[in-house]
């Protein structure tokens, strides 16, 4: 067929079809690149025109703009500068929905709302030694009250000992449809969230197990499950914390994760008393089921309590009865794949929101989490019952938990919770030298 027909069909297709035309041979790529068509398309999405109620044609459109401005672009030059105007009007959509922020959470107050009007999926691609790529979108997800839980499972993994690595990224539309519900076929932005190294799936990363799997904790928040008897991938669960997760899902590239705009530091107008006046949320939850949902309210330090480089912040104290809190339930994780379902008992996702004394996120973090038998005896009063500790460690600080099984009331109380907070991290966010 000849190309000034194929043009002319060409003209009546939108972006996303006329993109897609353009992967079918090299000679349609050729064609779909035209200027003139990309500046009718650009000049329809873009100039107040499309406001009216009469909206003139792709041709006529492209004869008002200067022949010479069109004719003198490198083949392609205008489905750059549409593709790149759509990219940055998400963006600013995207800041200004995020822009309210709720004063008791410090966090985004319409972050499910984004996830919704952005088509916001999340895939993980696992890459083979020999360069080969598998993506996987996610099969089911749950929103929490600060995270969010998306799992993958199915028949078709790759072989475990062919793998390398896995990345997890955020999916969302190149072009956002304001009328239709974004679906998996049409064009989309992959942003890369974090990149996971798979022999790192050992003894030392295993949180816990049952009769048919063995669930293995790599950080930042991923959890692999494998079927014991064969070795090979069962499922994948990412807990995602809300804090800057739309940013993080949909800002980055596909191999460069989104970077935060550097931190300028609040001023401490009284560094000689330590800190004061922080808020934090935990949850312990899994499947649906929370364990744990507290708020602890006005906590503070002294300067002096700084220990191997961390300074200590005491949440529920050892000693204080009145502060023990109970968990509701009996803890366990559940998981599911296509085939079968089950619960591991002692684990659960820990979601931790720390603000600061101005209200602003100062550590967040959402991750699997498994109680154990504390390797050292407890320094503080004895306890009528078994005594099980559980503890989380990041670059920026470090949790940790102590809790009592009491057999009367098949509960377990918490009745330690501290949080060890990074002096560097300190001195970074408020300018100070501890």
């Amino acid at each position: 067929m000849p190309s000034e027909i194929l043009l002319k069909i060409f003209s009546y297709l939108d972006a996303v079809s006329l993109l897609c035309t353009g992967c079918v041979s090299r000679r349609f790529y050729h064609l779909a690149n035209d200027n003139f068509i990309w500046i009718g398309i650009y000049s329809t999405a873009f100039s107040s025109t499309r406001l009216n109620w009469k909206v003139n044609s792709v041709e006529k459109i492209a004869m008002s703009m200067s022949f010479l401005s069109v004719q003198d672009k490198e083949a392609g030059y205008w489905k750059k500068e549409y593709i790149t105007k759509q990219i940055a009007s998400v963006k600013a959509a995207l800041a200004d929905i995020l822009k309210p922020v709720n004063p008791y959470t410090g966090l985004p107050v319409k972050t499910k709302e984004a996830l919704r009007i952005f088509g916001l999926g999340w895939a993980i691609i696992l890459k083979e030694k020999s360069g080969k790529e598998y993506i996987m979108e996610h099969v089911d997800l749950s929103i929490n009250d600060t995270s969010v839980t998306v799992i993958w499972y199915g028949k078709d993994w790759p072989c475990l000992a062919s793998l390398s690595t896995l990345d997890l990224c955020g999916v969302t539309p190149v072009f956002m449809d304001w009328y239709k519900t974004p679906t998996k076929h049409r064009l989309r932005w992959h942003s890369l969230i974090a990149k996971y190294n798979l022999s790192h799936l050992t003894e030392s990363t295993m949180l816990g197990c049952d009769r048919l799997i063995r669930i293995f904790c790599l950080h930042p928040g991923l959890l692999v499950g494998l079927w014991k008897k064969e070795e090979e991938l069962a499922f994948v669960m990412a807990n995602l914390h809300f804090h800057h997760l739309v940013e993080r899902s949909t800002l980055g590239s596909s191999t460069i994760p989104y970077e935060l705009p550097p931190h300028s530091p609040f001023l401490d107008d009284s560094p000689e008393y330590g800190l004061h006046g922080y808020q934090l949320h935990v949850d312990l939850h899994s499947g649906g089921v929370f364990y744990l949902c507290g708020t602890f309210r006005n906590l503070f330090t002294k300067k002096g309590n700084i220990e191997n480089g961390h300074v200590k912040l005491i949440v529920i104290n050892l000693k204080n009865n009145r502060e023990h809190l109970p968990l509701i339930g009996k803890v366990g994780l559940s998981w599911k794949t296509d085939i079968f379902d089950g619960c591991i008992k002692s684990c659960s996702m820990m979601d931790v929101t720390l603000l600061d004394e101005h209200g602003k996120p100062f550590w967040c973090f959402s991750s699997p989490v498994c109680m154990r038998l504390p390797a050292t005896p407890s320094d503080g009063p004895s306890f009528l019952g078994q005594t099980y500790s559980m503890d989380y460690v990041d670059a920026e600080g470090r949790v940790h938990v102590e809790l009592v099984w009491i057999r009367e009331t098949e509960e377990y109380f918490i009745v330690n919770l501290v949080l060890y907070l990074s002096v560097a991290k300190i001195n970074h966010w408020f300018g100070t030298e501890y």
